[in-house]
């Protein structure tokens, strides 16, 4: 990691405490107007302070809430634009690394209690609201680079459930259409960061045949990918035990594959499952995979490497873990198939950015009347969630880089005397340091087998840093030290 870039540049105009970020994020920020530059700049940095407060709450008085309403209603505060800056630093941090997962998903954004303008079903006709499928950038370790493209759209209540009557539409009028595009994105910018090797992951929802076929065709870079099999695909080998017309299925097919790696696996606690240790078998080989039918044109076979994750010893009642991943990284080595292992696991840092995303910063709970006031609205809390997650993994990825990196004395002093109770030290106490007076700040109780603070901790934590910087600026204590400064 290069940490010159981490630092906050001078800016042309005089921040708040927590501005200075804000500020070099969004310093290609052009929305036609400078007034309408500030005003975006303004507005993450209150919802930065305050993600999971309403936007009036966020705000400070009725003008400056008004003045945001404003904003969101301007013609010139497009959703493209107002994400294109931090894309753009996105990809300046990406090309600090060897290695970048780019990691798509999608989630549900509901509004059905107060559905805006524009809004449609979801999984069902009275459950209104938006998808929301985004391409998330994570070092392998887990640190969140950011959001490098969002497509945020609402179905059409007309044919809403007739997807087994859509099933053989042409593919780009089809919502796993954009699963293809994902692909598409990563590799443009494998080829736009050439130092940079860049894998595609996503989780069953991306197996689509129409991938495997692209980053199998000859010509141009390709990033690689990891997808885990969502449907049990046809090899090209007839099955004539199952019938004259039926061909090998692959997960049987892997039951015979070699095995080459076992591993133990910390399994972190989610909603649906409990923290344990897995015991994992791993097999791998490459098969020819039969192409299934589309009726607007023939797809090709397609050779793939496949990796199957297998858990034994579950504990009773627990569904073990079986993983069928598709790659067109190695898989000739223990090594290499354990490295595509990690590869798939990374991906589940994008389900801690959505819980930021959506209970951190309660955008489901935003009030905004139409789809068109709420797309620029959500980009920016997109960059909130960004920036929370950034730091709870920085902190735990590079502990030891000094606090003043990423935090400006405005905000690391107050923290430091309100929650260490003692006076300044000689130096700016590190990051790994800092996080956790942030995290207990914000609830986390720091004890021995508690862990690092986690992202919902951290944001409690920058809402009160937020007013302590705030005072520690208004009332100067700088100018008149009350307190004494500790000395080696």
């Amino acid at each position: 990691m290069t940490v010159g870039t981490l630092i906050p540049k001078p800016c042309a105009w005089t921040p708040s405490p927590l501005m200075t970020w804000i500020d070099d994020e969004l310093q290609s920020l052009h929305l036609g107007d400078q007034r309408l530059n500030r005003r975006g700049r303004l507005l993450l940095e209150r919802l930065f302070a305050n993600p999971q407060a309403s936007l009036n709450a966020a705000c400070q008085g009725w003008a400056e809430t008004h003045a945001a309403y404003q904003f969101f209603d301007n013609d010139k505060a497009q959703p493209e634009r107002i994400l294109q800056p931090h894309q753009q630093a996105t990809r300046q941090r990406m090309a600090q690394h060897p290695v970048v997962l780019l990691v798509q998903d999608t989630t549900e954004l509901d509004y059905t209690d107060h559905p805006p303008t524009g809004a449609g079903p979801l999984d069902a006709e009275d459950r209104l609201g938006f998808l929301d499928h985004s391409h998330v950038a994570f070092t392998p370790a887990g640190l969140c680079l950011g959001v490098l493209a969002v497509d945020l759209w609402a179905r059409s209540p007309d044919g809403f459930g007739q997807s087994k009557q859509r099933q053989y539409d042409p593919l780009p009028t089809k919502e796993t259409y954009r699963w293809l595009q994902g692909y598409r994105l990563a590799c443009r910018t494998a080829q736009e960061l050439p130092q940079t090797r860049i894998i595609s992951v996503a989780d069953c929802e991306g197996d689509l045949f129409e991938v495997f076929v692209e980053a199998a065709a000859p010509g141009g870079a390709k990033a690689e990918y990891v997808i885990r099999v969502g449907k049990d695909r046809a090899l090209t080998e007839r099955d004539p035990q199952a019938g004259p017309y039926a061909y090998r299925k692959l997960r049987t097919a892997m039951d015979s594959a070699p095995l080459l790696a076992r591993r133990q696996l910390e399994l972190p606690r989610t909603p649906k499952r409990a923290a344990r240790t897995a015991a994992l078998e791993i097999r791998a080989q490459a098969v020819l995979l039969k192409a299934p039918y589309r009726k607007h044109e023939r797809l090709p076979e397609v050779q793939v490497r496949v990796v199957l994750v297998q858990e034994v010893g579950a504990p009773a009642g627990v569904e073990p873990i079986e993983w069928l991943l598709v790659t067109s990284l190695p898989i000739d080595t223990a090594a290499a198939v354990l490295q595509v292992v990690d590869y798939y696991t990374g991906r589940w840092p994008i389900e801690v950015y959505f819980r930021v995303y959506k209970g951190g910063c309660t955008v489901e709970q935003l009030q905004l009347e139409t789809a068109e006031r709420l797309r620029p609205c959500l980009m920016l809390y997109k960059i909130v969630a960004w920036r929370v997650l950034y730091l709870t993994m920085l902190g735990r990825d590079v502990p030891d880089l000094p606090c003043e990196v990423v935090f400006t004395p405005q905000e690391w002093k107050p923290v430091w005397r309100v929650a260490t109770k003692k006076g300044l030290p000689p130096q700016p106490p590190s990051l790994g340091a800092l996080i956790g007076l942030l995290g207990q700040l914000g609830g986390h109780n720091g004890r021995k087998g508690d862990g690092a603070p986690g992202a919902a901790a951290l944001w409690r934590g920058i809402r009160r840093m937020a007013d302590l910087a705030l005072a520690w600026q208004t009332f100067g204590p700088e100018g008149h030290q009350t307190s004494p400064v500790l000395r080696e």
